[in-house]
């Protein structure tokens, strides 16, 4: 397996993970279908989204896979009125990431990262490696620490 960004500064910070690959079809890339394939609680498995707030700016959000990010939420989160979930064509172009294997660390640029505060219910959590096909084990608190990010209500 490749090593991608995202393992790469997980090792840099010396923070431990596993890593976890499945098959995927472009049809099979929802969070899902991840979960089943990797055996894993719906609910312990994050998709990485990323918004544009009022302001323009880049935000990014872990929620997990069973359930909906919240706009309003996430707005109040990210110190917004309002976010909008970003196009499909602008996701690689922001982030160096495809749909399906976006990763709240490694991105082209350090975007403010919110996690759901429901992470902190599991002891691991589940997100992309960077790469479809590849997920990561991670503590949610080391995941913090790594993205920078903040805990937040978002769904």
């Amino acid at each position: 397996m490749a090593k991608t960004n995202a393992i790469r500064i997980l090792e840099s910070l010396g923070i431990e993970y596993d890593t976890f690959e499945y098959e995927y079809s472009e049809d099979e890339l929802d969070g899902i279908s991840v979960a089943d394939k990797i055996k894993a609680e719906h609910d312990s498995v994050f998709k990485t989204l990323v918004a544009r707030g009022d302001k323009k700016d880049i935000a990014v959000f872990c929620v997990p896979v069973s359930f909906d990010l919240n706009l309003k939420k996430a707005a109040a989160a990210s110190g917004h009125k309002k976010v909008e979930l970003i196009s499909l064509k602008e996701l690689f172009p922001l982030t160096g990431y495809k749909r399906g294997g976006c990763s709240p660390l490694g991105m082209k640029k350090d975007y403010p990262v919110y996690i759901d505060e429901t992470s902190l219910l599991h002891d691991m959590i589940y997100l992309s490696a960077g790469i479809r096909g590849t997920q990561i084990k991670v503590n949610p608190e080391e995941l913090k620490k790594a993205a920078g990010a903040e805990f937040a209500d978002l769904t």
